[in-house]
């Protein structure tokens, strides 16, 4: 066990308590998977069998991560360990006990806008109008329903206003139709163990007996769904390590609680507490900023971070006029920085609290050749290209999946339009059969016109094909002879616009993604793979190893760390959030979101406000944020870059009365540019890629880069000069010039 001996002497002693309950409190930077690592091989090495080891992460790149670290300490020997994330694991939990609840262990996932579309479905059905009552609001409620463990009668018999009548009708056919469909959505992968678990007390028993180690890392961003199962299985053992960092509880808005990780001494009075407090890092500096702010926090668990790293620079504070002189702010620090310590683009990253504030950073960004990435933008896996190829896939791997059959009946064209599909709805809703039922049994309704009838059979004649295929073949073959027999790929080929070859190049990057998956996971099959997929997050899939800046939000960046970090927009209203001023749980919050993101930054810090901001439409002032105020005015510098005032390499035109800025010629010339590598060989005509590559029309339901899903309701104006507003469901309105935004047909 001489590997233990890499640890400091908290994080050795943390590692090695391993029977009985243990906290183990771990600062930004201080080496907490390091030492769930260790702790897992230490219990290996005592001889522990690895598959009694449930391992609970946050995302399925730590797990990968921690499963390979824990492969070099200790071999073969922890082949066995269940770990990964609490939706995954417990996903495999309910593909062993589904039958139990009255599922077939083939269930499938429904993600976000698959759900979407059945609430959708159910307010048509209803009669709900969703002009008035947004099926996305709906649907969070039903969320928050489910991560508040509320049944359906439970919140009829609560709701108290329009919006919660509504809601409850819904949730309650909501839940019917999942069951229906077969499928679960990711709150139920959680409350469906949970059911298992309360209504079979010898499958709770199997489970604690399977599991006798567990360990739960990020524990300050469980809900209480997840506390519950947690110390259901942990009630006979009681060995049970969690991790994590109350002042880095940033989800309160996906159901965390902070009192899980704040309360766990009085859960279990017999634990044992471990604070790891030396900070790897940051810079004493920035270590400094962050000890400053989260200080005026009341509710938090005292622990004092330290580090032996190196004083470093100050921070740098920039006051900027608007949105755009920010963004040429960030534009001028990355290319002095890069110059000066010879960094590369993706050591930089851009912080920001709202989707919405990344428009201005990337105008600046891309206006001067810097390339970037969005994390958090439009997932490989929701694309529309991918969703239809899975579809099919799910269907044949659950045929009463309703939301994959109505995807893909007509992809591609077959003449069923929505007139048709209305039909099979409504007779297979009479018949109390599935859709799938009734078409395979070719009981069709009356009034279909023998062209459309024919496409319905040669739809099911496909499905049937390789549901009959599927045992005999892998799942790479599988799909690839699906989509070859679909002419996807010679479709999109032939159609040849740039928007139609990227999404052909998708296709071929999923049937990649198969063909690695087979070669990886021999023994498994369609439906690993389909859950495996449903349950990658953004950061799972975020390519950060192009050189490019990288671009997200403050939530997005947790567990991320680089060089230097810009945080952006740091005014009231905006960073606090205007709802969150006036309520101390969410100040609070609020204040660790920030925390987060300057231990986000190892080297260098930048922070910014503006003094005015474009919002809802409108041009409005601004007033700096109430953070700032409580960092340590001795570790900041607001006299521009590296400490001393600079004269701007930017300058309006037109003598201040437009909002636009241009490089001045002088600050680096072409030459300087390509001698450090800095930007691309050749800068992209961005003018030329923003053309819109699909005839858009009030009603097309559209992709955009930050904002998702959403559908145009007005445009204005004609040819280049195109306005379009668009309705997101995830940020309302937005007024956007077509040809810079990029936008792509849903």
């Amino acid at each position: 066990m001489s590997f233990l001996n890499d640890l400091n002497p908290v994080q050795r002693e943390a590692a090695s308590a391993v029977d009985g309950p243990v906290m183990i409190v771990a600062g930004a930077g201080s080496g907490k998977t390091r030492v769930l690592t260790y702790r897992v091989a230490h219990l290996i090495e005592l001889g522990v069998p690895s598959d009694r080891i449930l391992a609970l992460t946050f995302t399925n790149k730590a797990a990968g991560e921690m499963r390979n670290r824990i492969a070099a300490l200790v071999g073969a020997g922890s082949a066995g360990i269940w770990m990964g994330t609490f939706h995954s694991m417990f996903a495999r939990v309910m593909r062993i006990e589904a039958d139990r609840l009255g599922y077939q262990r083939s269930f499938t996932i429904y993600d976000k806008d698959d759900t979407l579309s059945v609430v959708k479905g159910i307010m048509g059905n209803l009669g709900i109008p969703q002009q008035q009552f947004s099926p996305a609001a709906i649907l969070s409620r039903i969320s928050g329903a489910k991560n508040a463990m509320v049944s359906p009668k439970a919140y009829r018999e609560k709701s108290f206003d329009s919006m919660s009548d509504r809601t409850s009708l819904v949730y309650d056919q909501y839940d019917r139709a999942l069951f229906r469909a077969n499928a679960l959505d990711f709150d139920d992968l959680l409350l469906k163990p949970l059911e298992l678990f309360s209504r079979f007390p010898d499958l709770l028993e199997k489970y604690r007996q399977r599991f006798t180690y567990l360990l739960v890392d990020e524990y300050q961003d469980t809900n209480r769904v997840q506390y519950k199962l947690i110390t259901s299985l942990a009630g006979k053992h009681k060995n049970l390590c969690v991790v994590g960092d109350d002042a880095q509880s940033i989800y309160a808005f996906r159901g965390a609680d902070i009192r899980n990780i704040l309360d766990f001494e009085k859960d279990y009075p017999m634990c044992k507490t471990f604070r790891l407090e030396q900070n790897y890092r940051s810079t004493q500096t920035i270590l400094a900023a962050a000890g400053s702010v989260i200080k005026h926090n009341r509710n938090q668990i005292s622990k004092s971070l330290w580090t032996e790293n190196d004083e470093g620079e100050q921070i740098i504070l920039n006051s900027c006029d608007d949105e755009l002189h920010e963004g040429y702010k960030v534009v001028a620090a990355i290319e002095e920085e890069s110059r000066r310590k010879k960094l590369d683009l993706k050591d930089f990253a851009v912080l920001y609290r709202t989707n919405a504030q990344s428009r201005a950073i990337e105008d600046a960004l891309r206006r001067n050749g810097i390339p970037y990435l969005i994390v958090g933008g439009v997932a490989f896996y929701r694309r529309k290209e991918i969703k239809d190829v899975l579809a099919y896939l799910r269907i044949l791997c659950n045929p009463s999946d309703e939301e994959s059959l109505l995807r893909v009946i007509n992809v591609p064209a077959r003449g069923i339009g929505d007139t048709t599909v209305g039909k099979l709805k409504s007779k297979a809703q009479g018949a109390n059969v599935t859709l799938h039922a009734l078409i395979a049994a070719g009981e069709l309704p009356s009034g279909i016109s023998e062209k459309t009838a024919k496409g319905i059979r040669n739809f099911q004649a496909l499905i049937a094909k390789y549901a009959h295929l599927k045992p005999s073949m892998s799942v790479s073959e599988l799909a690839r002879s699906l989509v070859d027999e679909l002419g996807l790929l010679s479709a999109l080929k032939q159609e040849n616009t740039q928007e139609s070859l990227e999404r052909r190049d998708n296709i071929q990057e999923l049937l990649s993604a198969l063909s690695e998956f087979n070669a990886a996971n021999t023994d498994a099959g369609l439906e690993e793979f389909l859950e495996e997929v449903s349950l990658v997050s953004d950061i799972d899939t975020a390519e950060f190893g192009r050189n490019a800046v990288t671009l997200m939000t403050l939530h997005s960046a947790k567990g991320l760390e680089f060089p230097v970090v810009f945080i952006t927009g740091l005014e009231e209203g905006l960073f606090p959030l205007a709802n969150a001023i006036n309520e101390q749980d969410e100040l609070e919050e609020e204040r660790r979101l920030l925390y987060v993101g300057i231990t986000r930054a190892r080297r260098k810090l930048y922070l910014s406000f503006a003094q005015t901001r474009y919002q809802y439409g409108e041009r409005s002032y601004s007033v700096k944020s109430r953070f700032l105020d409580e960092i340590d005015p001795a570790l900041i510098s607001a006299n521009g870059l590296n400490g001393h005032r600079q004269g701007s390499p930017y300058r309006r035109e037109n003598g201040g009365s437009r909002n636009t800025f241009t490089r001045q010629p002088q600050v680096m010339r072409k030459k300087e540019k390509t001698q450090t590598g800095f930007f691309p060989d050749a800068i992209p005509d961005y003018d030329a890629e923003s053309q819109v590559q699909f005839s858009a029309q009030v009603g097309s339901q559209v992709v955009h880069e930050s904002f998702g899903r959403g559908r145009i309701v007005a445009l204005d104006g004609r040819g280049e000069n195109t306005k379009a507003i668009v309705e997101f469901e995830s940020v309302g309105k937005k007024h956007l010039m077509l040809r810079f935004a990029h936008l792509k047909e849903a």
